[in-house]
Parts: structure tokens; sequence; C-alpha cells
């Protein structure tokens, strides 16, 4: 097999082949700085093992290569290496958590566990050294402790306890190395021991917290514990920089053999070590190795005198030391049982060899996301990477050259060469907080928003102002976007304020100056855009709000402090619209392209800004929240335009133009807790995401010729439309539209006449909302206006005539584009009682029969009092008596009277969807 076969140093040796995907991770910058950095190579190699969100990073620094371990669907919690660096294993936390064990060698995953730890994932987890076990200890608030032997295929742990809520949150922890049936683990207040073996019987001694009457002094908040290398003896690092040391409470045992029954810890001293607080403890070969928040690295002998330190002034708080060591020989014998015993304290001396321990190389990581190497012969501290160590929320990508912008909220600004890997310059804006990102078309100038308002305009190259700072915005800067010519640059803020700046000449030499400012919108702004106007070459300015409001502004009529807005519309009945972008010119008219929290997309005709098509968009369990056109690559087919885009966790493709068939978009989870920003590379084969609080950012190739043939493989025509339909083409559901749609021709001749019919393939447009309303779906009469324009001006532009009728496949694709994306939602019915409604006696929220009725006629698209008797009529099941219509038989007063018979007092959302609506509710 590819895992036997594999040998150190040859997971880089294969040929990348070219990936089957639409989009394909490529390169991670970033990193998890609170979890360990793993040096997988011994010497003067670089071969780093970290978590980047969800995927782990085998990172061959030397020869600048990356390799990643994907398998994960939410962001990677701890990880753990076998003492020879071969096994990798991974764990995460959330919906269906995983564990998953790779070998490192080949770079392929050899097991994983489902549901390990199921309702809320692993927060510890460690490898014996005989590299045959697991042991992990869930989240939640009730923790559980697991061992696994993960060579066996049984998805069932060996033996597993549970754990008390005051034992505090077990964060930590580690295996003896001399006994893989021995291991401790630590929260902050507690240490506690654990023996497993085959009898299935537990016992648990807790031992009680340590105070500062244990040992008359302070001892701290415990960081990480480990076996002394002695077999009899424990330790625990504390934030007071003292160790605890942990006895066997029966020492007789010889420290060679494995115990064969429970055993008690006991703290029999602490040990003042520095005034610093430890966050790492470690042991190499026989020496104890502490890293403390002062960035420093010691090495002690078993009895705890110091041997060497190592330190640097740019060294911050140590998170991880690592150093890959010769494996020691398993000493075991299997198991099945856990035991529990509690905090007691470790040490003894010990009068074996350091010398290995201090002439070994070593990897440190800080929790300011910096790691270095440090090579023990010359005590160099070598920096090996440096990275975000806050949010990352903005990214941008040169127009013309293979560079990205990278800002994050520690104020750091890199702009890295995509094309070799490499960082080319980069600098840091003390106290500031980066939000957002853009160059100018021309490549010239950098733009940089921050939290606290304020915006600077850069050289792209040096990353040196161009001008002064500006700061007129009150909020953080959320958005920005250069103009066409780069002669104007508009900023969005979370204050709802659009500001503009301006290119102007000043003693002969072009500078940047502030225009004009305005509050423009109500609610969140989502998007602001330059364009160009279709008669000239001048701009025009856009921005879009969660307040449904698309507004244009007058650059012309612009003038200093006074930003005049030229037109405002209104794009959304309900939905929410959350980002915009200029759609290609794939036909006569020009459209600007809008998506909102339903799952649709929209286009917009560019000057009247009427709704032309809606669209069902990409369904990846959210909305889109950005999207880009990528620029066009093919020099033959330059119709071929493709969109890019993310949404709450995943980044995806989509085939250009919209039609709502599923197959042609593609997703991929990218940052399960959040991408907050997306940038593509001036020639479209790149795509980069970043992923806010995880702070990286990925790289992601781009393969169009795989998600042309996902779309082909999906079918042509009204193949993918009939799939999205309950049933598909053999379905009773198409079988019923079928009928509805040849009795709507029916009903268009006359259902008495008795000329001679002519047979048709369509129907009337007057006919769409009645046989929409028969499948299901209860458009506003505003959609259904909107439904209507859209077939009939869908051949305006090209032909000058308007269209008045619709053929069953338009019609099925209409149904399917428009409808909700998942059917009728009873939350959304529950979710206005809530608004509308109060609690009654039982704590139920109602609404009053009388406000029901006022609310119809009164808000909304109002109905008057006949439409509403009307309707309640003809829900509720009554029919006129004799020949007269039915607004003939219910006049007003009888509407009154029917509601009182019919409906309650009181009504719930319950009622109100099955026993008026005559909806089905799901149990």
């Amino acid at each position: 097999s590819l895992v036997s076969a594999a040998m150190p140093g040859t997971l880089f040796q294969e040929d990348k082949q070219t990936s089957l995907h639409p989009l394909s991770l490529s390169w991670v910058l970033g990193y998890n700085s609170s979890l360990a950095v793993h040096s997988l190579m011994d010497g003067e190699e670089r071969v780093l093992l970290y978590v980047s969100s969800h995927t782990a990073v085998i990172h061959d620094v030397l020869r600048n290569r990356q390799y990643h371990l994907q398998g994960h669907t939410n962001v990677i919690s701890c990880l753990c290496v076998s003492e020879d660096r071969r096994w990798v294993a991974t764990a995460d936390q959330g919906p269906d958590a995983l564990i998953i064990v790779w070998d490192s060698f080949s770079g392929i995953p050899v097991r994983t566990i489902f549901e390990s730890h199921p309702e809320d994932g692993v927060s510890a987890i460690a490898i014996s050294q005989d590299a045959k076990y697991l042991a992990t200890i869930s989240a939640g608030t009730v923790q559980r402790v697991c061992v696994w032997k993960w060579t066996s295929p049984t998805e069932e742990p060996l033996c597993s306890t549970e754990l008390r809520p005051e034992l505090g949150y077990q964060d930590y922890v580690i295996f003896n190395p001399q006994n893989p049936y021995e291991f401790v683990s630590n929260s902050k207040t507690q240490v506690i021991f654990y023996l497993w073996g085959r009898a299935r019987t537990q016992d648990e001694h807790v031992a009680r917290p340590l105070s500062l009457q244990t040992f008359n002094s302070v001892v701290g908040r415990f960081s990480q514990s480990v076996f002394h290398f002695n077999n009899l003896q424990a330790l625990t690092g504390t934030s007071a920089g003292k160790l605890v040391v942990w006895d066997a409470v029966d020492p007789r045992t010889c420290p060679k053999e494995p115990r064969s029954k429970p055993h008690g810890m006991k703290a029999t001293k602490v040990v003042p070590m520095q005034k610093d607080s430890l966050t790492v403890l470690k042991v190499f070969e026989s020496c104890i190795v502490t890293g403390d928040v002062k960035g420093q690295v010691k090495f002690y002998d078993g009895q705890l005198r110091l041997l060497t330190c190592y330190s640097h002034s740019k060294v911050g708080p140590i998170r991880s030391i690592s150093s890959k060591t010769p494996p020691d020989p398993p000493d075991a014998s299997p198991a099945c049982c856990i035991s529990c015993i509690a905090s007691s304290q470790p040490f003894s001396d010990s009068s074996n060899s350091v010398s290995l321990a201090l002439n070994r190389n070593f990897i440190l990581s800080t929790s300011d996301a910096t790691v270095f190497h440090v090579a023990t012969d010359r005590t160099n501290f070598e920096k090996v990477m440096e990275e975000a160590k806050k949010a990352v929320n903005a990214i941008a990508c040169h127009p013309r050259r293979a560079l990205v912008a990278v800002g994050s909220h520690c104020g750091l600004l890199k702009v890295w060469d995509y094309q070799q890997s490499t960082y080319l310059v980069s600098r840091i804006f003390t106290g500031a907080s980066i939000q957002c990102l853009s160059y100018d078309p021309e490549g010239y100038f950098l733009a940089v928003g921050f939290t606290d308002g304020s915006v600077y305009i850069l050289d792209a190259i040096s990353l040196q102002s161009s001008c002064k700072e500006f700061k007129f915005s009150r909020g953080a800067v959320t958005h920005m976007s250069f103009s066409h010519n780069s002669e104007y640059l508009a900023t969005a803020d979370e204050k709802y304020a659009v500001t503009l700046y301006k290119r102007v000449l000043q003693n002969r030499s072009r500078c940047w100056e502030h225009l004009a400012g305005l509050h423009s919108h109500y609610k969140p702004i989502r998007s602001i855009l330059f364009g160009v106007q279709l008669d000239s070459n001048k701009p025009r300015l856009l921005s879009l709000g969660e307040d449904r409001q698309l507004v244009e502004y007058d650059l012309n009529s612009s003038s200093k402090d006074h930003l005049v807005v030229l037109h405002r519309d209104r794009v959304e009945q309900i939905a929410v619209p959350l980002c915009l972008a200029w759609y290609p010119q794939l036909s006569t008219e020009s459209f600007i392209l809008t998506a909102n929290n339903c799952y649709k997309m929209k286009l917009y005709n560019t000057t009247t800004k009427m709704c032309r098509r809606t669209l069902l968009g990409p369904t990846y369990g959210s909305p889109l929240e950005k999207m880009q056109i990528l620029p066009t690559t093919n020099a033959t087919d330059l119709q071929k335009h493709y969109l890019a885009y993310i949404t709450k966790d995943k980044v995806g493709l989509q085939i250009l133009p919209v039609d709502g068939n599923p197959h042609k978009s593609s997703a991929f989870i990218c940052h399960p807790d959040g991408v907050s920003d997306l940038a593509s590379s001036y020639d479209g084969r790149y795509v980069f995401t970043a992923g806010g609080n995880d702070c990286t950012v990925m790289k992601w190739q781009v393969n169009l010729n795989a998600l042309d043939a996902a779309a082909s493989l999906g079918g042509e025509d009204l193949i993918p439309f009939y799939n999205l339909l309950d049933g598909g083409r053999e379905g009773k559901f198409f079988r019923e539209l079928e009928d509805y749609f040849y009795y709507a021709q029916l009903r268009s001749h006359g259902i008495d006449t008795l000329e001679t019919r002519q047979v048709s393939t369509h129907i009337p447009l007057e006919e769409i909302p009645s046989v929409m309303r028969a499948m299901g779906f209860y458009p506003s009469e505003e959609k259904i206006e909107e439904m209507i324009n859209e077939v009939k001006f869908s051949k305006y532009v090209d032909t000058g005539e308007q269209v008045t009728k619709i053929d069953l496949g338009d019609f099925i694709k209409l149904y399917i584009n428009h409808r909700p994306a998942f059917g009728l939602s009873m939350k959304k019915i529950q979710r206005a009682f809530q608004v509308l409604g109060y609690d009654n006696e039982n704590g139920d929220k109602v609404i009053d029969r009388g406000d029901l009725l006022l609310l119809l006629q009164c808000r909304g698209e109002r109905m008057t009092e006949d439409e509403l008797a009307q309707c309640l009529t003809t829900l509720l099941g009554r029919r006129p008596q004799g020949g007269g219509s039915e607004l003939d038989t219910y006049d007003s007063s009888g509407a009154a009277a029917l509601t009182e018979e019919e409906i309650p007092a009181e009504i719930t959302a319950e009622i109100f969807a099955a026993d008026i609506l005559g909806l089905p509710i799901a149990e």
C-alpha cells in the first residue's frame, strides 16, 4: 500500500496532479497560534506541522512547499504526533466532529473515528509512546475521557469515564512515555491521573485543589503536566512560575513495571523555578524543559537544577516546544478500563545523561504567532514564520501582478507573492486594526481602512503613505472601492455612511483629498461599487444596504462636503440584499447582479433599475455574502464568464450566465468559523479567502474545466430543472403541474365555450399567478408583477416586442427560480407571530382575531374588505348558496359572521397555518 511504502521525506516527492475539483487548496497563510507547532524532522530540517482553521499543514520551510491534511469540516481544536513523528492525530469541535489519524510520510488518513464525542467534540488529545493508543477528552460541560486503539476497526473506545464538573475544564492530556496505560490531564485548578487496564472496573481518586495553605505559598493556575523520566513522579507547571511535584502514594511499585491497579498521586512539594509564568512543560530524554511568558526556554536535570537557558528579546510568550526524538521501545501489555486518580504532586532526581537533549535543535512557537528554530550549538534563534496574531479580515489582489495584500487586526499589513510563495514587504500600524483593503485599477495605490474609521492611501509597492491619513468616518471602514480611472476612492463604514475621496492637482502634483460624505443608508452597507456610464467613460458609484436600498450617486454634481444622490431604488420587498456586482455584458442589455438572504440572485437593468430576472442561487447552507466576477482568461471564448463567491463558511464558483441550474455552481468549506473576505487574482487562476478570527488566508487554485464538466454531467436544457421538482420528471408533482398548466389553457379560452379549441403549448401571462398558487407557491402581488414583467420584457431589447404567453418549459424554470429555495417554512410564520402577537394565559404566542383582520387590511399589501371576505370564504371551505358569487353571498356583515363562527378569538401560528391556510405542518 501507499502507507507501507512511504518513507520519511517522501511526502513532497510526487508531482502534484491537476485537481479534479473546481477549487483546490494550494497554499495557506497563517496558523492557529493557540495550538502547538510540531517539528517533524530533526537536525537542520525545518518541516513543521501546524493547524490552519480546519486543515493540518505540513510545511517544508527550506524548500518552500506545503502539504495539506484535509478532512475536517470544523475548526481543528487539538492535535498530537507520535514520538517518531509518523502518526498525526487531529480532532475538532462542532457538528459531526471527527478524530482523524494521518500517516505523515504519505499524507494519507489511515483512520477516522466518527461520533467519538458527538455532543461537543474534542478538547484535548494525546497519543501513547508506542503510537497504539489515543486518549481524548470531550469539550462539553460534563467532560468524558476515552481511550482508543486507533489501529482497531471498532468504533467504540476501549474504555471511558465521565469527569465531575468540579474537576474543572480539562484541556491538556499526555501519556506516560514509559507506560501506555497511564496518562495525566489537567485543568487550570486540578490535575487528574488515569490508569486503565483490562479489568472493566473504574476507580477515581481526586485530591483537593492546592491552595495557599497547602504549601504556605501561592501555587498559581496549572498550565501543562508531564511524567518525570524516573517513572515515579509527575510535574505540573503553574502561572506562578512553580513546578508542582506529584509522588505515587505507593512508591514500592517498581518504576520499570506497569502498575496493576489504580494508584494515588499526592502533591509532595512546590518548587519555585522563577517569577514568570510557566506556559510549556516538556521532557527531552533526561531533561525537564520549560517555556515561559518571557520567551525563555530552560533545561533542568532530574533534580530541577538549571542546565542551560535560551532566550531572545524578540521571542514572545512560548506556546509550544518541539523536537524530534528517537523512539523509545514500547513497554506495555493490552488493556481495557479507565481509572481517574486525583491530583497530587511530583518529583525526584535523575542521573541520566543529558547530552542528547542539550545538543538537539528544537522548534518553538509563541502565542503571538511566531515560530523560531533554535540551534543549540550556537544559541541561534532563527525566525521561521511570523503571521498575524489577530483576526485577518482584509485581503486584496494586485490588478496586474501576482501579489496579494493581507491585513489583520493586529495592525500587520503584508504583501505576498503568491506565485513564488514568499513575502515581499510588510508594515505594522501600531495600535491599529486593519478592516479592509483595496488596490486601484492601475496598481499604483493600496487603500487601507481601519476599525477606528481612519483611511490610509499607500504606495502599492513600498507600503509608504502617499498622503496624510484621513479620518472622516465615525465607525469602522467596512468597504472600499476605486473608480476605473483611479480618480475616486469611495468607502463605507459601520455607521451607514459613504465617504468619497478624489485625486486633485495641488502644487503641480497629484494628491488625494476628502470630497464629501453622506449617511445614505439606515442599515448596514453591504457593498459599494464603482462602474462606468454606458454613454461615456465617466465613473458611476452605487451602494447597497440591508435597508434594501440601492443608491446611485451623482459624482458630477457632487462638490466639497456635498455628496449628491442621483437615484434611490428599493430592490427587495422582503428579502435582504447581501452583495452586489456588475454583470458581464453577455447580451445587449446591461445588468447589475445582486444576491439576497433567500438564496436568490437578481438582475437589474443598469439604467432603469427594473428587476429583469430572479434566479435560484447556490444553496450551500448559507446565502452568498460576497461575490466577484473572475477576470476572463479564455482568449478564444470571451463570452465564457465565471463568478467567485463566499457564503458563511464556503468558497465557490458559478458559471455565467446564471439561470438557476444547480449543477453550474460548486462550493467547498474554507473557513468553518466564518469567511471574512474574498479576492481573485488578476488572471482568474486563483481565489483567496480570509478567515477572520482563524487568522488564516487560503489560496485556492481554479479549475474551470472541472466546473464545466460537472455542469455537463448534470444534463442540458430542462433536465436539471426537472430534477429540482419533487419526484422529478416522472413524479406526481410534475403530472399535477401539467394538468394545472393545461387547465389554465382551457380557462383562458373559456371553460363553457362550445367553439373549436386551438391546441397550444402556451398559456397567457395572466394565468401565471393561478398556476403558481395551485402548485403551492403563494407570491405577493409585487412578486407576481416581477414574474410577469420578467417574461413580458425578456425579448424586448432584442426585438422591441413584448412576450404575451409562456410555454411549460419556461414556466418550470420561472417556478423553480421564484419559489422559496427550501419550500414553505413554518418557522417564518412562527417568527411573524413572535413579532405581532402576545402571550396568552397558556404562554402561547397568539394574535387576536380582530387584530389579524385589521393587519391584513392595513399593513403590507393591503386587502380590501371584499377581497378579505372572498379569501376567507374560499379558505374556510364555504361555498355560496344558489347561483350568486361568493362576494354576492358574503357581504361585509357575512364575512364578520363567518370569522366569528370559523376562526377562534385567539389565533396561534399553528391554527393559522393548518386550520385557516390549510397548509401541512411537519411534526
